[in-house]
């Protein structure tokens, strides 16, 4: 019970607490989320991912045994979303928007602070969120977006689309410049850094605004397919991925936490911008974030005591 409560107090509760002014603030003022949504893809994120990028500093080794577990879970999540999917006639755009609520966790400003809490600081534990967040919104600011506009606009277009997005450099610059040594200009770094602070607040007030605008309905059962898929069926299968690669220790633990995250707020964010079912995006990020106060704990439990 109390593990419990300290997991509401420092993590829980200040993500709701930023939901609820942006709930508020769209109440008020009836902010005009298209442009909130463009803020956070094209100003915030971009920096948040070059600031995180740049700074990271994990082994090689340590890089493939996570790569090689991230991409075997998201392919494993996605089969499974489809399959769920087909059974449940969802199809089109939505069948899109609910495959990537599946697949994309908050393993960002929800992941990192579970991971500080759990580990206490441990330098190679979060080392080791670190590479699952940067695979996150690799795959988020790539496929994601990809997905979306696939669906509205064609492939070819999608992909063309792709390469006009400010992420894409961020990533590549944090890259090469962390691997190259390369040093940033003060004034540069400072205000970078001003702008990767604000992401999880404006992110997390974006996502607030959003669900201040639907209506609260019975018979959401692609919300709880996916609520469920993404935080029983995730940790399921991480715990499953850890025992095939024989994995034990932090790493084991890390990863098996790292996988419980509820849905990532940028799913709703990206849906929000290419107008694919933001609703749908929107509520299932709140349920499962909701519903993750409860699931996360007990992970935590597993992943302290079985692994």
């Amino acid at each position: 019970m109390a593990e419990f409560l300290v997991i509401f107090k420092d993590v829980i509760l200040p993500i709701f607490i930023l939901l609820a002014i942006g709930f508020t603030l769209h109440l008020k003022f009836q902010l005009d989320l298209a442009t909130l949504a463009k803020l956070n893809i094209y100003f915030l994120v971009p920096a948040f991912i070059f600031v995180r990028l740049y700074e990271a500093t994990f082994s090689f080794d340590l890089f493939l045994h996570v790569f090689g577990f991230f991409v075997l879970l998201v392919v494993v999540l996605y089969v499974i979303a489809i399959i769920v999917a087909r059974i449940m006639s969802i199809k089109g755009g939505k069948r899109t928007t609910f495959a990537n609520s599946v697949m994309f966790f908050n393993s960002g400003n929800y992941g990192v602070p579970v991971n500080d809490l759990v580990f206490r600081g441990d330098p190679f534990a979060m080392s080791i969120q670190v590479i699952v967040l940067t695979l996150q919104n690799i795959f988020l600011f790539s496929y994601g977006i990809f997905s979306l506009r696939a669906a509205k606009d064609g492939k070819w277009k999608a992909a063309l689309g792709y390469f006009k997005m400010p992420v894409l450099y961020a990533m590549l610059a944090g890259v090469l410049l962390n691997a190259w040594n390369v040093p940033i200009p003060d004034p540069i770094w400072v205000s970078a850094n001003y702008i990767a602070d604000a992401m999880v607040a404006f992110a997390l007030m974006t996502l607030g605004a959003q669900v201040a605008r639907f209506k609260f309905k019975r018979g959401l059962y692609s919300v709880y397919a996916s609520m469920s898929i993404r935080l029983i069926g995730g940790p399921v299968i991480a715990f499953l991925i850890i025992l095939l690669f024989r994995l034990d220790g932090v790493i084991a633990q890390a990863l098996l936490i790292a996988s419980a995250m509820p849905t990532s707020v940028n799913s709703a964010v990206i849906a929000e911008e290419y107008k694919s079912h933001p609703d749908l995006a929107a509520q299932t990020v709140l349920f499962s974030t909701i519903a993750s106060m409860f699931t996360v704990t007990l992970v935590i439990y597993v992943a302290n005591n079985f692994l």
